[in-house]
């Protein structure tokens, strides 16, 4: 494996992990009956469902800082590097509007029209590239093209999303705002109250810009010339935040009238933070020197094509073709579900990575010109 595509590899490592604990989530979650509902397995499991959605944004940042850099590299105005990255973040954003249509559509009959509006994982993915184009942008013009500097500008950000969350769900309620605009905001839906179960810019975005921050702050010169160490040191500085966060949340002493520990508390923030940094250390040394490096890699396959996945696994899941009963079965078959879903999911994106490869070559023979 060579230098570029191990440094790569974890990323898409990464993002099939995430993946796979998303199937878990939503299969228990979906298919399980009152009595498994009820047990200390659903419990670890909806637990273990917190990480997803933070994967999917950190590594949507990190990835962000690898195409700035490039960019940078190539001496582009900081103006034709923000509309790169908030053009990418406009197709996702669309994407997630016609993926609520399509299951809209699907659902035709018993789905609310409101279901139109709900603010999922992939509109705010594609809000977040939109945003961490601007605060580039705005980076770039101001603070130069200092790795360093750029890195901690985006932690700032991350940072203050997250403390304005408290405030934003509860006293600063954007009211004046139509439900459609306040649920990026709060996640307020139609239902009067910001919902735990939506995606909105508040806290969620903050896990983008922490993985900008983390990019940048990995490609910087110190960190290139510290190599793998500077991931040793990233995930021990994983551990001291959530060593930090616990201690806060123990003090007797509290920032805000209301204290949501599991929805809005920026100690929960850095805590799932301190989580990301520590799986990015291990999923680094894993690409690098263990068994990431020989054959074929499920997660790193899944991972590779992870929109496609998440797009299709939905509907097999929670949709009309529900591969399971909903509510309605045992862990062990539930389990059984699961499995089947991640075999079928993987099988699709090996398909669609060699229909890729296939097509691709196709066209470039296409365009090759013809020999006298």
């Amino acid at each position: 494996m060579s230098s570029l595509s191990s440094r790569l590899a974890y990323i898409d490592w990464m993002r099939g992990l995430a993946c796979l604990v998303m199937f878990q989530t939503h299969c228990y979650d979906s298919w399980l009956d009152d009595k498994a509902r009820n047990s200390g397995f659903f419990i670890w499991s909806q637990l273990g469902g917190t990480l997803p959605a933070p994967l999917f944004l950190f590594l949507a940042g990190v990835s962000t800082a690898l195409v700035i850099d490039k960019l940078r590299q190539q001496d582009l105005p900081a103006a034709a590097i923000a509309r790169t990255t908030i053009a990418r973040g406009g197709e996702i954003f669309a994407l997630g509007l016609l993926f609520r249509l399509q299951e809209f559509l699907i659902a035709w009959g018993w789905a609310p029209w409101s279901d139109l509006f709900r603010v999922d994982i992939l509109n705010t993915i594609g809000l977040s590239l939109m945003l961490m184009g601007v605060v580039s942008w705005v980076g770039l013009a101001l603070l130069g093209r200092r790795r360093l500097r750029l890195g901690l500008s985006a932690a700032a950000v991350g940072l203050a999303i997250s403390l304005l969350t408290p405030l934003l769900w509860t006293s600063w309620r954007p009211r004046w705002l139509p439900w459609p605009l306040e649920s990026y905001i709060d996640g307020v839906h139609n239902l009067g109250r910001p919902q735990a179960w939506l995606f909105p810019v508040f806290p969620w975005a903050g896990f983008a810009f922490v993985g900008l921050a983390i990019g940048f702050l990995l490609l910087s010169d110190p960190a290139r010339k510290l190599g793998a160490v500077a991931f040793v040191f990233a995930g021990a500085g994983g551990i001291l935040l959530i060593l930090l966060a616990r201690w806060l949340d123990h003090r007797p002493q509290q920032l805000y009238a209301t204290y949501d520990f599991w929805h809005t508390s920026p100690n929960f923030f850095l805590i799932r933070v301190g989580l990301l940094a520590i799986i990015l250390a291990i999923a680094y040394f894993w690409c690098r020197w263990g068994l990431g490096r020989r054959g074929f890699s499920p997660l790193i396959q899944m991972g590779q094509t992870s929109l496609l996945v998440y797009w299709v696994h939905i509907e097999f899941v929670y949709g009309r073709f529900s591969i399971l009963p909903k509510h309605a079965v045992d862990i062990q078959k539930a389990s059984f579900g699961l499995l089947t879903i991640f075999l079928t999911m993987l099988l699709l994106s090996v398909l669609r990575t060699r229909w890729k490869g296939s097509s691709g070559s196709i066209f470039r023979s296409l365009r090759r010109p013809a020999r006298a």
